[in-house]
Formats: structure tokens, C-alpha cells, sequence
């Protein structure tokens, strides 16, 4: 195997891929592209993440680069620093959902944004290339930053789109779940701030993952049982680098990834009160734009990726985005997934009424969506496509990232992955049976 390069940085296995002198590597590629300033870096819990971000700084001090280093951090508190400060740009040492046994490099420019994807495939292939820097006369310096937590917390409690008071006054009960990851610290001291009564479950920052590290339904049983047993307002938990979030209902029912995004912009758009344009992916659930419909908003689509949000949520000029993984983008805070300002813009919504969170939930669009996929041996993927769009011509279709057929009330959507030789399969509809059938349907004709 080799490691995977995409515009979400590069991750690989630590004992085969992701090797000493290739971090180095990395880093000096970092240090030709970024102008002359401060490196901000930060990494997960996982064991081998130390030892990567300390041949990173060890590159950059002998480049004479000068660097901050947040030890474990959420993702979205290095690109929070990066932005707010005069940082050159940033490194995160994190392989996000992937299992222990990887890890990976998330790069971030100047303004707190990751790499471009042109930018990505440059510092690719200066890494390819094994282009060499020379060492600096003068040596780098170090430091450690051990506030970068409360920075991004103090930063949140202050967003204009919350009603700080108001969430402080509920005293919600709430339990944490942070996979013992980067959001370890993070999530309970945010929650604190916000004036919640905290459960805290993994939230050693370890890298012991003892459930699987997406917060999927299926890897939630523990957090539902402690909402339950604890009489809980709500659940909340992360992946191992904290930048998405799903939701749990006091019910310890989980409302899947894709309503914490239709939650937080509920909430943000009855304290905002003004029509504005969202912008998420392609993949993300309609249930946003059923719910935008309702006070004047609009949605606009982009190809899958965190990053083709963000570069179309600037040229747009919007305030608020996100993917439907769990992945809140709101320009206030800054341009990345933050499952801080998740958490925050939930209880946002929490205390719009008195109504419990299931019944908050009960009255937004109900969509379900399926997951698939196929094998790309043997598929002539451009024909397979071809063969779709000629059986539903009467429906709106989007070719920008793969093939979206879209209907009022149900969508599919055919992409190639970026990491494995398949063609993956989404669909959306009323429920789940229906959007099967949809799968089943569209699969017949790719053959």
C-alpha cells in the first residue's frame, strides 16, 4: 500500500506509509509553499501522532521555520489559530476516521483555510519530485501552545448567530462522547462554557478508540445508553479529530449525521432572520433545502469535499454551510468543519422553544439515506453513466462530481471514490425502502 493523497491531505498505515523521512518530506514541501511566518501545528490522540509531529518541527527549526505547537487538539482549533493570527499556515497531524493504525497530515493555508485542491496536487508533487530545500543558517524556535483550547472556546461563546444567555440559563444535561480523541478536552470545556451539566464518556484523550471512529448510529450504543441512564437533554459525539458531530435525542434515539447540520441552520436562521444562501455537497441530505424553503433561504450544491464547500461559500459570500457527515461550516468562526460550533449552534437551537430535542427533530423534513457501492473492474464507468442518464431523462440532473439525478422529494447520486478503486452509490428519499428501490433501480442500468 501507499499513501493516499486527496484534497483532505495524505494518510497512510504509520509502520509502512507514513515513515519518518517521508513527514519530513512533507514539511519541507509545507515550508516552500507557504510564505515566510509561523507554523501552527496540532495533532490527534493517536500514539504514533508524537513522534510524526516532532520530525515535522525538527524540519521546520532546521529550515528556519519557527513553530507553534498546540500538542492534542481538535482539527478545526488548529485552523481556528491559523486564521485568527499572522500564521504562515498550519499542519494537523490526524488521520480522522481511519483506524489507530493510521495516521495522515491535514494542510492549512495562511487564512485558516486547507490547501486548494491545486495546491495539493503542487505539494504533491514536490514531495513526488524529492525536491530538496537547504537547511537555514539560522535554526527555527519553538513553542508550545497550551491555550489553543480556550482561544477557539472564548471565540465561540462570543458568535453573534447564539443566544449565549439563554443557553447558559437552560442548564442543559448533556453527554459528550469524543471516541477518546482530539476532542477529549475540547468538547467537555466548550460544553462547560456554554453552562451544560457534562457527562463525559471517552474523553481521554488516549487514542484507545473503543467504538468505531465514524459517529455513525451503529457505533453510538454506549453514548445512547449513558443519555438514557442519565436523563440526559441531548448526546453529542465526534471522531477522533473533532470536526463532525452527530446527535442524540434524550430519547437515546440518534438523529443521524445529516440533521446536525438541518438542526444548526434551523437555529441559525430563526436567530438571523434573514434569506441567505447555504452551500453544501452534493451528498448532503435535502432536508436542509426543505427546511431553507421555509424562511426564504436557498441551498447551493458542490462537488463532495470540505474544501469545494468553503471555496464556494466565499465566492458566494455565505455565512453558513456544511456536509452532511456531521461537518458545520460558519464563516464567523471560521471556514472548516467544527463540531465546537456544532455543539453550540444545536443548543442554539435547543433553546428556541421548550420543546425537547426528539420534538424539535419530529418537525423537520424526513429524509433516509442508503449507501452503497460497486467495483470499478470491469466497469466502463463514462458508458455505465451514460446508460443512467438515458433511462431517467426526465429528471433534473448534475454532472459536476460523478452523476445526481435529483426528484422533488428523493435524489441518487454516482461518484467515483478518491481513495478506492469504486463507484460509490448514495441515495435519498422518504425512506429507506424507497430509496433501495432507487439504488436498485439506477444499478440495473449501469450494467
Amino acid at each position: 500500500m501507499v499513501l493516499i493523497q486527496s484534497i483532505s491531505g495524505v494518510r497512510g498505515l504509520v509502520e509502512t506509509d507514513l515513515s519518518s523521512l517521508k513527514s519530513r518530506q512533507y514539511a519541507r514541501a509545507v515550508h516552500f509553499m507557504l510564505p515566510k511566518g509561523v507554523i501552527i501545528i496540532g495533532r490527534d490522540s493517536r500514539p504514533s501522532g508524537e513522534e510524526i509531529t516532532m520530525e515535522i518541527v525538527d524540519e521546520f527549526i532546521h529550515l528556519g521555520r519557527n513553530v507553534i505547537d498546540c500538542g492534542i487538539v481538535p482539527t478545526p482549533t488548529v485552523q481556528f489559530l491559523v486564521g485568527q493570527s499572522d500564521a504562515a499556515g498550519g499542519i494537523v497531524v490526524t488521520a480522522s476516521h481511519n483506524p489507530i493504525e493510521w495516521n495522515g497530515l491535514k494542510f492549512i493555508r495562511g487564512d485558516g483555510i486547507f490547501f486548494y485542491p491545486q495546491e495539493c496536487d503542487e505539494l504533491f508533487s514536490l514531495v513526488d519530485d524529492h525536491s530538496k530545500t537547504e537547511s537555514s543558517n539560522q535554526k527555527g524556535m519553538y513553542w508550545k501552545d497550551k491555550n489553543s483550547i480556550q482561544k477557539h472556546i472564548i471565540h465561540n461563546v462570543s458568535l453573534n448567530c447564539i443566544n449565549l444567555k439563554n443557553i447558559r440559563r437552560r442548564k442543559f444535561k448533556v453527554v459528550i462522547d469524543a471516541v477518546n480523541g482530539a476532542g477529549a478536552v475540547a468538547l467537555p470545556a466548550m460544553l462547560e462554557a456554554l453552562g451544560c451539566d457534562v457527562v463525559s464518556l471517552n474523553c481521554e484523550p488516549s487514542g484507545k478508540f473503543t467504538r468505531g471512529t465514524e459517529p455513525l448510529p451503529e457505533n453510538l450504543d454506549e453514548l445512547c445508553q449513558f443519555v438514557i441512564t442519565n436523563k440526559a437533554d441531548v448526546g453529542f459525539a465526534v471522531d477522533p479529530d473533532a470536526d463532525r458531530l452527530a446527535v442524540v435525542s434524550e430519547k437515546g434515539v440518534p438523529l443521524g449525521e445529516e440533521y446536525t447540520l438541518v438542526l444548526a441552520a434551523e437555529g441559525y436562521m430563526n436567530k438571523m432572520g434573514t434569506s441567505e444562501t447555504f452551500v453544501v455537497n452534493l451528498s448532503t441530505s435535502m432536508a436542509l433545502e426543505k427546511t431553507a424553503e421555509k424562511y426564504g433561504c436557498r441551498v447551493e450544491r458542490t462537488p463532495v469535499g470540505e474544501i469545494n464547500v468553503v471555496k464556494k461559500m466565499i465566492e458566494l459570500g455565505a455565512n453558513f454551510g456544511g456536509e452532511g457527515n456531521g461537518g458545520v461550516i460558519l464563516k464567523e468562526a471560521h471556514f472548516g468543519r467544527d463540531s465546537l460550533v456544532g455543539v453550540t449552534m444545536v443548543l442554539n437551537r435547543m433553546v428556541q422553544n421548550k420543546k425537547s430535542l426528539s420534538e424539535i427533530y419530529s418537525v423537520l423534513p424526513q429524509f433516509k439515506i442508503v449507501k452503497d457501492k460497486l467495483s470499478l473492474e470491469g466497469l466502463n464507468v463514462e458508458s455505465a453513466l451514460k446508460n443512467v442518464r438515458k433511462k431517467y431523462s426526465d429528471v433534473e440532473v448534475n454532472d459536476m462530481d460523478g452523476l445526481k439525478l435529483t426528484w422533488d422529494d428523493k435524489w441518487i447520486h454516482l461518484r467515483k471514490s478518491n481513495t478506492e478503486p469504486i463507484l460509490r452509490i448514495y441515495a435519498e428519499a422518504s425512506n429507506k425502502s424507497e430509496a433501495w428501490n432507487l439504488v436498485e433501480s439506477v444499478k440495473s442500468a449501469l450494467q
